[in-house]
């Protein structure tokens, strides 16, 4: 739902050209999301709204200037909650179906019944089993061999999911970990899918 209202921020940030028409009026499309949705749940309606971040990012079309990129960069680096034994990585087990598993977040998963999902397969490949994954992010096949499994990649790793602005302002990737998508214990889970040496993504 942040997307539905990062795409209504950006109709009506985006300047218009001679060939294009002219921006559509705030009020049109505040109208337009209300109408969509009509009844939200009170724990729905900051997702109505987007946040800093999302503004500015769609107000420049995910290509801020650097001083506006530095300062997304250092608010959400901000946001990133560490684990507090100080571990970075869980059971890539877990990560695995986590990574397969596409529910949470959705009008039709309220109230939740299941723990939300990664559906890291959505975006990218991590396994040679999988045939059936996105294109939308890198691959990530053998990224712990890659990065040598070193402890400096772990915590990347864990960054990067927890809230992948803190890495790239206006990254497509969702906050998984800023946002309350995902638990500690479960970006720990995928960090372990990514970086445990007997893991698919490894093999």
């Amino acid at each position: 739902m942040r997307a539905i209202a990062a795409l209504a921020f950006a109709l009506v940030a985006a300047p218009a050209t001679a060939q294009d028409k002219p921006a559509v009026p705030a009020e049109k499309v505040e109208a337009a999301v209300k109408a969509a949705f009509p009844n939200p749940a009170p724990e729905w309606q900051a997702r109505l709204h987007p946040d800093e971040t999302m503004k500015a990012c769609s107000a420049h079309d995910n290509a801020p200037p650097p001083a506006l990129a530095e300062a997304i960069q250092a608010r959400e680096r901000a946001k990133i909650e560490y684990p507090a034994d100080g571990q970075f990585m869980g059971d890539w087990r877990r990560g695995e179906r986590l990574a397969q598993s596409g529910y949470g977040m959705r009008f039709t998963d309220y109230p939740p019944r299941n723990p939300n999902g990664g559906n890291c397969y959505a975006c990218h490949q991590l396994t040679k089993q999988e045939l059936s994954y996105g294109t939308i992010g890198p691959s990530l096949l053998g990224y712990g061999r890659i990065k040598e499994f070193s402890p400096e990649a772990v915590k990347a790793a864990y960054e990067k999911i927890a809230n992948p602005h803190a890495t790239l302002p206006c990254s497509l990737m969702p906050r998984f970990g800023s946002n309350k998508i995902l638990t500690i214990e479960q970006v720990k889970d995928l960090v372990a899918l990514l970086m445990d040496k007997d893991s698919p993504v490894n093999n």
